[in-house]
């Protein structure tokens, strides 16, 4: 693994608008990045497609670990929808996608650092964008990409039991980056042969029976790039308990994307390769720590704490309580704190994004770099 130098294309800007992606560059920062690329070996990547699979094993192992032994007040998750998640679980509601973040650094183990199984973002640059960038750069490479043939196929093995109702895809328009990556993940549920359409967060109703749209149509099945902490403190949100729509991601997913999982995983799996130390308290990890919200996203209130110094995130997140993680730096290559999401679409390893950053904590700025692997060097 080496982070090397590329020359950017001369029409990138257009390159990438023409794909959809008009977020390249956020509040005058470089979003997107092509001036450098990291490249893997084989090995390399093999590793990341086996821990990965591996580490969705064990996360799965520990959701129904969960489940069964009914640890539900660990996560913060309000009393009325525990039977809600049992539900889900139970009927096998389907999952679609989920993003680990991983660190490492092309020596040691990938260590996950969290599991973002709810509202996952980067999809479309690291399905998509870096992959054409690929073909244009680096013919001759491969990339470790199969995210889109993976979401056509998921969204079509996943909803063979009703496949004429329509699938309605929601976020709440606050950001680009969310009403892009809705949009992306529609095209795919389209191109697997479903119906869909669009429908913004506050404009859904309730009309006694059902959630409706504009038109006052039942919404059977929902995508919500929305996250569910958020939905089920919503003021219609206890109608969700009657199970009248079909959520994706599912109710089970509350578990997952909570980082309460982290110390139940290690209770679980002590000392498994792919795992850092984590726990509900700091004590037994010493002066050197990263403690993180349950519910955190974009590395909002996460603490570093480590040989006496303290650095923080700011942001809306802590109430909900937190757990502690071992201190795993991550690699730094040119300056930049670098760290791997490698994805899950439906129930297997799917491809990497690289997100780099000059501070340690990952944020919602932090640029995306692409990759590619097997072309000789030169």
């Amino acid at each position: 693994m080496e982070r090397v130098n590329e020359q950017p294309r001369a029409d990138w800007r257009a390159r990438v608008e023409a794909l959809g992606f008009d977020f390249h560059t956020m509040y005058g920062e470089p979003y997107w990045v092509e001036s450098v690329s990291y490249r893997f070996t084989a090995a390399e990547i093999d590793l990341l497609e086996e821990a990965t699979n591996e580490l969705h094993r064990l996360c799965l192992n520990s959701v129904d670990h969960v489940i069964q032994q009914r640890r539900y007040g660990e996560f913060a998750i309000p009393e009325p929808f525990w039977p809600l998640i049992e539900q889900s679980w139970h009927a096998q509601d389907p999952t679609i996608y989920g993003r680990f973040d991983l660190a490492y650094d092309g020596h040691s183990q990938p260590k996950m650092l969290e599991y973002n199984a709810d509202t996952p973002t980067s999809l479309l640059e690291a399905a998509v964008v870096q992959w054409f960038w690929l073909k244009d750069v680096h013919p001759d490479a491969d990339q470790f990409n199969l995210i889109h043939e993976q979401l056509i196929d998921t969204w079509r093995k996943a909803f063979t039991r009703h496949p004429s109702a329509t699938v309605y895809f929601a976020t709440h328009h606050d950001s680009e980056e969310d009403r892009i990556t809705c949009n992306y993940m529609r095209d795919v549920c389209t191109q697997a042969g479903l119906f869909t359409t669009e429908i913004n967060i506050p404009d859904i109703g309730w009309n006694g029976h059902n959630f409706t749209d504009l038109d006052e149509q039942p919404i059977k099945r929902l995508f919500k790039l929305y996250p569910w902490e958020w939905l089920v403190r919503e003021e219609f949100g206890h109608h969700l308990l009657g199970r009248n729509m079909e959520l994706i991601e599912p109710a089970w997913k509350m578990l997952l994307s909570n980082k309460a999982l982290l110390p139940i995983l290690w209770e679980l799996y002590p000392n498994h390769p792919n795992l850092l130390a984590a726990y509900r308290s700091k004590d037994p990890l010493g002066t050197s720590y990263v403690r993180k919200p349950l519910l955190s996203r974009e590395g909002e209130n996460v603490t570093i704490v480590h040989n006496g110094t303290e650095l923080t995130v700011p942001g809306e997140y802590g109430e909900e309580g937190f757990i502690y993680q071992q201190y795993c730096p991550l690699p730094v290559f040119d300056g930049f704190h670098t760290v791997i999401g490698s994805w899950i679409i439906g129930d297997k390893a799917a491809g990497i994004g690289i997100r780099e950053d000059h501070n340690p904590i990952t944020g919602n700025l932090s640029r995306f770099i692409p990759h590619y692997f097997g072309e000789l060097a030169f």
